[in-house]
């Protein structure tokens, strides 16, 4: 995933994204280095905070735009 280059790019500590997603610093940390699975709801979250898709997030594209919105025309 690509969740601590993103962090890093916008300067954001480890601890600010947890308290924005309310959960505890290493468990943030954990989900960073792969050492937990980052629950779905979750990874909906960061990508929506990061105006990113979640393909992006798991490295399944390398396109860093979000998708439009559900049921909404890509311009």
């Amino acid at each position: 995933m690509r969740l601590r280059e993103l962090r890093e790019d916008s300067d954001l500590t480890q601890q600010t994204l947890a308290e924005y997603l309310h959960i505890r610093q290493n468990t943030y940390s954990q989900y960073e280095t792969g050492a937990r699975q980052l629950p779905i709801e979750l990874l909906i979250q960061l990508a929506q905070y990061f105006h990113t898709s979640t393909d992006y997030l798991l490295g399944l594209t390398n396109v860093q735009e979000p998708y439009p919105p559900v049921g909404k025309k890509a311009d």
